[in-house]
């Protein structure tokens, strides 16, 4: 399965600035430890994982260490990603997480 990514500048403009991470869209769900190696690959401070279900969007975050509970930054890029890149026709995403709905708009 070809894994399709982009590396995000969280709260900037500018290009080598701000917060980084990396955001993977997947296809379905991956194994843990297969996303813990992506993570560690990508060497990025964040690594957000996202794969539509149903009209909304499982959100999983990765250091090159550890599973997070939460990352604000990697939820932005991952909300920039969607309605950048992926032309989302709606105002408002909702990312299923281990902290529960998140909703960006």
């Amino acid at each position: 399965m070809p894994i399709v990514s982009y590396q995000v500048d969280s709260f900037t403009n500018e290009v080598f600035s701000g917060n980084p991470a990396v955001v993977v869209l997947l296809e379905k769900p991956m194994p843990d430890e297969l996303l813990k190696l992506i993570a560690r690959e990508n060497a990025a401070p964040e690594t957000a994982f996202i794969f539509e279900d149903g009209g909304e969007y499982n959100l999983r975050w990765f250091t090159p260490d550890i599973e997070m509970d939460l990352c604000g930054h990697a939820t932005l890029a991952s909300a920039h990603i969607l309605f950048t890149e992926m032309k989302l026709q709606t105002d408002e995403i909702v990312f299923q997480t281990l902290s529960g709905p998140l909703v960006v708009r």
